[in-house]
Protein backbone atom coordinates (compact mmCIF):
# COMPACT_ATOMS: atom_id res chain seq x y z
CA UNK A 1 0.00 0.00 0.00
CA UNK A 2 1.30 3.20 -0.81
CA UNK A 3 2.06 6.31 1.22
CA UNK A 4 -1.06 8.63 -0.54
CA UNK A 5 -3.51 5.08 -0.12
CA UNK A 6 -2.17 4.24 3.17
CA UNK A 7 -4.04 8.00 4.66
CA UNK A 8 -6.87 8.20 2.49
CA UNK A 9 -10.06 8.72 4.46
CA UNK A 10 -12.57 5.78 3.54
CA UNK A 11 -16.56 5.60 3.53
CA UNK A 12 -19.59 3.37 3.78
CA UNK A 13 -22.99 3.80 2.90
CA UNK A 14 -25.26 6.10 5.44
CA UNK A 15 -28.22 3.20 6.19
CA UNK A 16 -30.39 6.33 7.48
CA UNK A 17 -29.75 8.99 4.60
CA UNK A 18 -33.67 10.00 4.78
CA UNK A 19 -32.86 11.35 8.67
CA UNK A 20 -30.85 14.51 9.85
CA UNK A 21 -28.25 13.38 12.93
CA UNK A 22 -25.12 14.03 13.68
CA UNK A 23 -21.97 12.39 14.28
CA UNK A 24 -19.53 13.63 16.77
CA UNK A 25 -15.89 11.98 16.74
CA UNK A 26 -13.09 13.35 19.15
CA UNK A 27 -9.06 12.60 18.34
CA UNK A 28 -7.97 13.56 22.30
CA UNK A 29 -4.38 12.39 20.96
CA UNK A 30 -3.50 14.58 18.21
CA UNK A 31 -0.19 15.42 17.44
CA UNK A 32 1.90 17.76 14.93
CA UNK A 33 5.02 19.61 14.29
CA UNK A 34 5.10 23.74 14.54
CA UNK A 35 6.60 24.79 11.36
CA UNK A 36 8.40 27.77 13.00
CA UNK A 37 10.30 25.40 16.10
CA UNK A 38 9.69 21.92 14.82
CA UNK A 39 8.58 21.24 18.21
CA UNK A 40 5.91 18.64 18.62
CA UNK A 41 2.21 20.67 18.95
CA UNK A 42 -0.88 18.15 20.95
CA UNK A 43 -4.59 18.59 20.97
CA UNK A 44 -8.03 17.84 20.62
CA UNK A 45 -9.22 17.53 17.00
CA UNK A 46 -12.99 17.19 17.18
CA UNK A 47 -15.11 16.36 13.90
CA UNK A 48 -19.30 16.63 14.09
CA UNK A 49 -20.99 16.18 11.01
CA UNK A 50 -24.41 15.08 9.50
CA UNK A 51 -23.96 12.46 7.19
CA UNK A 52 -25.88 12.48 3.85
CA UNK A 53 -25.24 9.76 2.01
CA UNK A 54 -21.74 8.40 3.29
CA UNK A 55 -20.10 8.26 6.80
CA UNK A 56 -16.32 8.62 7.61
CA UNK A 57 -14.66 5.13 8.33
CA UNK A 58 -12.90 5.67 11.42
CA UNK A 59 -9.52 3.35 10.74
CA UNK A 60 -9.15 5.05 7.99
CA UNK A 61 -9.76 8.75 9.94
CA UNK A 62 -7.43 7.36 12.27
CA UNK A 63 -4.46 6.78 10.11
CA UNK A 64 -5.20 9.96 8.44
CA UNK A 65 -5.23 11.99 11.28
CA UNK A 66 -1.84 10.29 12.42
CA UNK A 67 -0.32 11.54 9.37
CA UNK A 68 0.19 14.99 11.15
CA UNK A 69 2.41 13.32 13.33
CA UNK A 70 5.25 14.51 11.85
CA UNK A 71 3.88 17.13 9.56
CA UNK A 72 4.82 20.51 9.80
CA UNK A 73 2.24 22.69 9.33
CA UNK A 74 0.24 25.53 11.23
CA UNK A 75 -3.13 25.02 13.67
CA UNK A 76 -5.33 27.26 11.19
CA UNK A 77 -4.13 25.42 8.14
CA UNK A 78 -4.93 21.72 9.47
CA UNK A 79 -7.87 22.60 10.71
CA UNK A 80 -9.37 23.59 7.39
CA UNK A 81 -7.73 21.10 5.77
CA UNK A 82 -9.25 18.57 7.49
CA UNK A 83 -12.40 19.98 7.18
CA UNK A 84 -11.65 20.18 3.34
CA UNK A 85 -10.75 16.58 3.17
CA UNK A 86 -13.65 15.25 5.29
CA UNK A 87 -16.54 17.33 2.86
CA UNK A 88 -14.67 15.54 -0.24
CA UNK A 89 -14.26 12.17 1.24
CA UNK A 90 -18.37 12.01 2.53
CA UNK A 91 -20.00 15.22 1.18
CA UNK A 92 -21.84 15.69 4.37
CA UNK A 93 -24.85 17.93 4.83
CA UNK A 94 -22.81 20.52 7.27
CA UNK A 95 -19.55 19.62 9.22
CA UNK A 96 -17.50 21.07 11.80
CA UNK A 97 -13.61 20.49 12.40
CA UNK A 98 -12.23 22.18 15.99
CA UNK A 99 -8.74 22.30 16.33
CA UNK A 100 -8.33 22.31 20.60
CA UNK A 101 -4.97 23.02 21.18
CA UNK A 102 -2.93 22.29 24.87
CA UNK A 103 -0.71 25.82 25.64
CA UNK A 104 2.54 26.78 24.24
CA UNK A 105 3.71 29.76 26.22
CA UNK A 106 1.06 30.37 28.25
CA UNK A 107 -1.34 30.42 25.05
CA UNK A 108 -4.21 28.17 24.61
CA UNK A 109 -5.60 27.94 21.19
CA UNK A 110 -8.96 26.96 19.27
CA UNK A 111 -9.60 26.84 15.80
CA UNK A 112 -13.19 26.31 14.01
CA UNK A 113 -13.57 25.74 10.56
CA UNK A 114 -17.43 24.91 9.33
CA UNK A 115 -18.91 23.87 6.90
CA UNK A 116 -22.41 24.77 5.54
CA UNK A 117 -23.34 25.41 8.98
Amino acid sequence: MSEEQQYRLETFENQFPEREYRIEISCPEFTSVCPKTGLPDFGTIVITYCPDRLCIELKSLKYYLLNYRNRGVFYEHLTNTILDDIVAACRPRWCEVRGEFTPRGGIRTTVTARYNC
